[in-house]
């Protein structure tokens, strides 16, 4: 028993778009054929996918998790097909990587180094995600890799930490802080501590939320508004404070500095990448960044 991709994705598109008028129109079909695509679908797989009967159409629990699968093998099916075209072309093999905001450009540029110090002829590209972003780009085989913090890998991806990075305080310039090489974590109690992502919603928003309470305080948490910039960047013009894995020192052109965090706290690096693809490339990668 076999499944035709292209009528998967006639149900993915049918059920991102809430109806069937307006998936026929973003796959150039007549309503009828793209119906009774849909028709020979739910015959093939034995079941009912999409509820008709009322006035909006419903997608079944059944069609709920064919659609979940159905992402994940034309993710697949999208890698294997790029990459038996650089093959055929006698292109290089390129390692799509994505980042999300809480792994720095910089940190991202330090890895890179050192994993081509062990693969010089390794070729990649590199562009930050916000996590649902990153999520998307991997299961629609995008992305070869993600790197984030404190992400749970979604159904049909799976994850290993690369390393454990110290986490360390950054304030303003001015702030009453600033003076100090160090701070006690016990000592942001009092504080407002600026998160990129909101508890519960964010992995990595709820680990740093749990180094205070492992510290014996439940912190003040504000989210940043501005989205996407480099962490240490969101107390500018602030009293509030941020966590960060920034090096000790001044930071963001003077405007910052970065304190180190007593006791030594760190936090893990993460690679996410889809179960079922084969990417000798990012077994290089993960070889040489384990490693480092």
């Amino acid at each position: 028993m076999t499944l035709d991709l292209n009528k998967l994705g006639h149900l993915i598109a049918v059920a991102e778009e809430g109806g069937f008028t307006r998936a026929a129109r973003r796959l150039h079909l007549s309503q009828q054929a793209l119906s009774t695509s849909i028709r020979a679908l739910e015959r093939e797989v034995g079941v009912e996918l999409l509820d008709r009967a009322g006035a909006k159409l419903t997608v079944l629990p059944a069609g709920e998790a064919l659609i979940a699968d159905a992402r994940l093998l034309h993710g697949a099916a999208r890698s294997a097909l790029l990459r038996a075209r650089r093959i055929g072309r006698g292109e290089a093999d390129v390692l799509r990587i994505g980042h999300t905001p809480a792994v720095t450009g910089d940190e991202v540029t330090a890895l890179l180094h050192r994993v081509h110090d062990v693969q010089p002829e390794l070729s990649t590209q590199v562009n930050q995600r916000y996590p649902g972003e990153l999520t998307d780009g991997l299961v629609a085989g995008e992305l070869d890799l993600g790197l984030c913090r404190g992400m749970a890998p979604d159904r049909g991806l799976v994850a290993t930490t690369l390393a454990h990075h110290r986490l360390r305080v950054a304030v303003a310039a001015d702030h009453r802080l600033a003076r100090r090489d160090s701070v006690e974590l016990g000592e942001l109690a009092d504080e407002t501590i600026v998160v990129w992502g909101l508890p519960g919603r964010s992995g990595y928003t709820d680990l740093l939320i749990e180094c205070c309470r492992q510290a014996g305080f439940e912190p003040d948490i504000r989210r940043n508004p501005i989205q996407g910039t480099p962490p240490v960047t969101a107390v500018q013009g602030t009293r509030d404070l941020a966590l960060v894995t920034a090096a000790a020192g001044p930071a963001a052109g003077g405007t910052v500095q970065v304190l180190e965090l007593l006791p030594p706290t760190f936090v893990p690096l993460h690679a996410l990448w889809p179960q079922h693809t084969n990417s000798p490339a990012r077994e290089d990668f993960l070889a040489a960044a384990t490693e480092a």
